[in-house]
């Protein structure tokens, strides 16, 4: 649990058991009604003091004291911390989308593309494919239903070495993009676009390795493969999570990215 919010209801927890504890305390001890008893308690948490009403006995008196030295400090406690989560969680989404933001200009420049090339070499495209056809009319529940579904794909690919080449040309073309989006402090938000950028750096740097593509032996073409798989898997999650939030928050932005859906044949980015 989020340690804010936890500590929040810490303090509200304290606070309605001293709300509780004034309210039958002064039942008792100074007879009051119930409705004064609740009321005298939230004017001397609030440091209030109408004066309309107040203890006679001893022990009333200590029940005051008790209330303002534990009532006022959590009724403080309750509020200040009630604010910061409030103004965190405007922070965090001002954050996200800033980071959405980023994952937007790399599947622009770099990361559809990919996509759309390792998806043209997935031995089992058609079952991954169908589900990632997104529609106009999708909801939060039809995203969902299709990460789950993701669970399951193997993301198997056979390269060949003009593959290789391709990928090695569009990698090194945009490295320079992935080493300043590595840059921005927002990223420490996205744990796994963090991974994507890892994987797609490692990926560049063993095809810069290799003098060729065309002599490699079969275990080096599987090793790359892998290399290749682990790209395609967070690739297909980012961009799936990413088309979600362009439906909820960006419907211009998620009209081009239906038309430029890489799993999508009919797919066309000219309006008709």
């Amino acid at each position: 649990m989020d340690p804010q919010r936890f500590r929040l209801r810490i303090y509200a927890a304290v606070f309605f058991f001293v709300m509780i504890v004034g309210t039958v305390g002064f039942s008792i001890v100074e007879g009051f009604p119930t409705a004064d008893a609740f009321y005298f308690t939230i004017v001397t948490i609030a440091t209030v003091g109408y004066g309309d009403i107040h203890p006679v006995t001893p022990t009333g008196k200590l029940l005051s004291v008790f209330l303002i030295v534990f009532g006022v400090g959590t009724f403080m406690a309750v509020i200040a911390s009630a604010t910061e989560l409030m103004l965190n969680r405007r922070e965090k989404a001002a954050r996200i989308q800033r980071l959405n933001r980023i994952i937007g200009v790399f599947f622009g420049q770099m990361g559809t593309r990919l996509l759309g090339s390792f998806a043209s070499l997935d031995a089992d495209l058609e079952s991954l494919g169908g589900n990632l056809v997104v529609k106009a009319d999708w909801k939060e529940g039809d995203f969902h239903r299709v990460e789950e579904a993701l669970a399951s794909h193997s993301y198997k690919v056979r390269v060949t070495p003009e593959d290789l080449q391709r990928f090695h040309q569009i990698l090194q073309k945009n490295t320079p993009l992935v080493l300043q989006l590595f840059e921005n402090p927002n990223l420490v938000e996205h744990e796994s676009f963090s991974d994507l950028l890892h994987a797609v750096l490692h990926l560049t740097e063993e095809l810069a390795a290799r003098s060729g593509f065309h002599h490699l032996p079969d275990t080096d073409k599987a090793h790359l493969e892998g290399d290749i798989r682990r790209i395609y898997m967070l690739l297909v999650r980012e961009w799936l999570a990413y088309m979600a939030h362009l439906k909820e928050h960006y419907p211009y932005l998620f009209s081009l990215a239906l038309r430029t859906n890489p799993f999508d044949r009919s797919a066309s980015p000219v309006v008709t």
